[in-house]
């Protein structure tokens, strides 16, 4: 199975190579059609024939045989024929090909083998030639005729001209022949002249616009009677000027009308003066200058003034057009500016003698005539009178301007009784040092329109003035802007966030440079999207530089960008990111006022509690401190006024107490007792406890509380007691109700106060009977109270 699957396209490709190789098909099939050229869009017929036993290698089966017209596919007829042949016919209705190859092919092993063409051509009968015409040229004597072919036959077609007597032309291609009108002609007639040649060219005085010229016919034409043409043009002319009717053999001939000072080309030709025959061609060109003259006519002026020198001067901007080419009469060499006329035998004072065409100058207060005048090499022209009128007289009405083309503006008015009118035109941004030559006069009061040509480019705005002259005055100016051609701005604005709340932003920008603008700008559009691409925009009148954006979602991310549009198209500009805030303004302003007045009432209160000892004592009550009690620097006043006894002399006996305050102690704690000590010395005044560190005032007490200790003796002679009293106002225990358990800063007191009276022999504050009670209740909290 191997070796016969691999034997296969080995035996594919000898077969192919055996029915295409040379002579493989010779013979093998024949290919014949109706006619190889047709009318075009006929009907073309073809057949195929294929004899078996010269095509080697298409095996015993029947042949199946295929058409081919070009690389397009045909459908044909196949059928047996004599001599067991397989005939194949095709039929194309209509050939609408000028030339086509038709394939005759055998369709062997799924593939197509061409094993026969044929080649067909389509097209018409020639068409019949026209307009016959010859010339004769004397100079060869050669013959050239001319004819229109007429329509293309799409065929090979053959074109001959027959002579005998007369003459024509014939066209034959495969499908016919057609001939010329046949043309019967004199060969003089039809003769073609050598052009002649110009020698001078001069000037005639005193005729000054006329010249003279002088030519030369060629020697083949010597012998006949011509009749010539003269052209000629200056540089500025669009064409040429023609003149006529010369009759060639005079040789010389003088012609007026020409500009003085103006160069010139002229050329000439003839041809025979029986109107036969054909023109010759224009002779070489030859250039030649008029001789100038002084100029002629009135140049236009136009002005402005302003007082100088504090109003004894008066400062005089002149402009003026350079004269036209008719008027200068040849090269303007310069201009003068006087302030008076010229008189015989007298100058006037000259202010300006310039080449260019404006003239800044003063003038003494009160002028109000000057003097123009143009010159060249010939001479000087007439002054031209230019009145200083007063700008005063009224405006016109209805100005405006619309593009004639890329270059120039048409600028319209409603009439006005004026004598004339100047217009004034200014690019915007205006050139350095302004535009001299940017303005024109219009003579013609009844004039409604002018056009504007000089200085125009598209895409640029100009600021236009229209100034109506009057008799007696000039009229205040008509404004009015305009472009030639307009087009999208080259940028747009830029976009400025200038505030922004939680519901709308406020956007600014600046206004597009006017050479940027590229036209007027009919208005902007903004566009803002959120995050979701939810996109909205607003139109706003170009005369705006500022827009609000509304009905913003808080705490929002937008995307905002502007667009500036003309009337010729638009341009976006740079995109601007922002953020709604969570909060308004003012909302952040009452937050804050409230967080303040919240502040503010926290600090009064604290200062209420601090100095208003009323509420002080509502809401924390106050707790003596014995360690800043005076009870320790206490001696009754009866012991004061006694005097200082023995032990001897005092009586045995109770001691007399003022107040006794029993504190009960906490069952199974002991109150500590003291070892009975003898007296070192007699009895006197006594000691106090305590060292009064500071005075102490007592907060709002009701009613002073006297504290004693019994420290009497005993009838067994004990040690003298002694009798000490405090006139303390602290509210200690003046009521029914425990104190609070809290002592205010004890263990603090205990330590800073640790100071001893004199006459304390090291005897421990606690012995006092309130103390003792405060250590039988809370010894524990008394570990760092030093006794005085």
């Amino acid at each position: 199975m191997a070796r016969s699957g691999a034997g296969t396209p080995l035996l594919l490709w000898l077969s192919l190579l055996l029915l295409l190789r040379p002579g493989g098909t010779l013979g093998c099939a024949s290919v014949a059609v109706g006619s190889p050229v047709v009318p075009l869009g006929s009907a073309v017929t073809a057949s195929c024939s294929i004899r078996r036993e010269l095509c080697r290698g298409l095996g015993d089966g029947q042949p199946r045989i295929s058409w081919m017209l070009d690389n397009e596919p045909a459908a044909g007829t196949q059928h047996r024929g004599a001599g067991g042949t397989e005939v194949s016919e095709l039929i194309v209705a209509q050939f609408n090909r000028t030339q086509a190859k038709l394939w005759c092919c055998v369709e062997w092993n799924g593939t197509k083998q061409r094993v026969g063409m044929a080649e067909i051509w389509a097209g018409y009968p020639p068409s019949q030639p026209s307009n016959l015409s010859c010339l004769l040229s004397l100079s060869d004597y050669g013959l050239t005729c001319r004819w229109q072919p007429g329509a293309d036959s799409h065929l090979p077609t053959s074109v001959a001209l027959k002579c005998a007597m007369e003459l024509w032309v014939t066209a034959t291609n495969a499908l016919g022949t057609a001939e010329s009108e046949r043309l019967r002609i004199d060969p003089m007639d039809v003769a073609k002249l050598d052009p002649p040649a110009l020698q001078s060219i001069q000037s005639v005085p005193p005729q000054t616009d006329c010249v003279a010229l002088s030519w030369a016919v060629a020697p083949s034409n010597a012998h006949m009677e011509l009749r010539c043409e003269l052209r000629y043009r200056a540089p500025e002319d669009p064409s040429w000027a023609v003149v006529s009717g010369i009759a060639g053999r005079a040789g010389t001939a003088q012609c007026c009308g020409f500009l003085f000072g103006t160069p010139y080309q002229f050329q000439m030709r003839c041809r025979r003066d029986s109107a036969r025959g054909y023109w010759s061609e224009w002779s070489a060109g030859r250039n030649h200058t008029t001789h100038e003259k002084a100029p002629t006519g009135k140049l236009d002026a136009w002005w402005s003034t302003q007082p100088a020198a504090a109003g004894r001067r008066l400062q005089v901007q002149l402009r003026w057009k350079a004269p036209r080419r008719r008027e200068a009469n040849g090269r303007v060499l310069g201009y003068r500016v006087a302030l008076g006329p010229r008189r015989r035998g007298q100058e006037p004072p000259t202010v300006c003698n310039t080449t260019d065409t404006r003239c800044d100058f003063t003038a003494p207060a009160g002028t109000r005539r000057i003097y123009l005048s143009a010159y060249n090499a010939a001479g000087e022209s007439a002054a031209t009178e230019v009145i200083l009128l007063e700008r005063k007289g009224q405006p016109l009405a209805g100005l405006r301007a619309a593009p004639r083309g890329e270059h120039s503006l048409w600028v319209r008015w409603e009439a006005a009784l004026a004598d004339a009118y100047v217009l004034e035109w200014q690019r915007v941004p205006a050139e350095p040092g302004g535009c001299s030559a940017c303005w024109q006069l219009e003579r013609d009061g009844a004039a409604t329109a002018a056009l504007i040509q000089d200085g125009i480019e598209p895409f640029q705005r100009y600021n236009i003035s229209v100034y109506p002259l009057y008799r007696d005055a000039v009229g205040t100016p008509a404004h009015v802007a305009a472009y030639s051609k307009q087009k999208a701005p080259s940028h747009a604005p830029k976009l400025h966030l200038k505030s922004i709340s939680k519901t709308h932003a406020e956007l600014c920008w600046d206004a597009v440079a006017v050479e940027l603008q590229n036209g007027f700008i009919t208005n902007y559009t903004i566009f803002w999207a959120n995050s979701t691409a939810e996109v909205s925009r607003a139109v706003v009148n170009s005369s705006l530089s500022s827009f609000v954006i509304r009905d913003l979602k808080p705490s929002t991310l937008y995307k905002v960008h502007i667009m500036a549009s003309t009337a010729a198209g638009s341009t976006n500009g740079t995109s601007l990111t922002l953020v709604t805030m969570v909060l308004d303004d003012i909302e952040i302003q009452f937050l804050f006022l409230m967080l303040g007045l919240v502040f503010v009432l926290l600090i009064l209160l604290l200062i209420c509690f601090q100095k208003n000892g009323r509420v002080k004592q509502q809401f924390w009550p106050s707790v003596p401190d014995p360690a800043n009690s005076s009870l320790g620097t206490w001696v009754p006043a009866e012991l004061q006024q006694e005097p200082p006894q023995g032990p001897g002399a005092r009586e045995p006996g109770l001691a007399a107490i003022s107040t006794v305050t029993v504190l009960e102690r906490a069952a199974g704690k002991q109150v500590p007792t003291r070892g009975t000590e003898p007296p070192a010395e007699p009895p006197g005044t006594p000691q106090p406890y305590v060292q009064q560190c500071g005075p102490g005032t007592g907060l709002g007490s009701s009613s002073s509380v006297q504290y004693a200790r019994v420290a009497g003796d005993s009838p067994g002679h004990a040690p003298p007691r002694l009798y000490l009293r405090c006139s303390s106002t602290q509210p200690l225990l003046g009521e029914r109700s425990p104190s609070p358990k809290p002592y205010e800063n004890l263990w603090f007191h205990g330590a800073a106060m640790g100071c001893r009276g004199p006459g304390d022999s090291g005897e421990p504050l606690l012995d006092f009977p309130l103390l003792r009670g405060l250590r039988v209740s809370g010894a524990e909290e008394l570990h760092d109270f030093q006794p005085c």
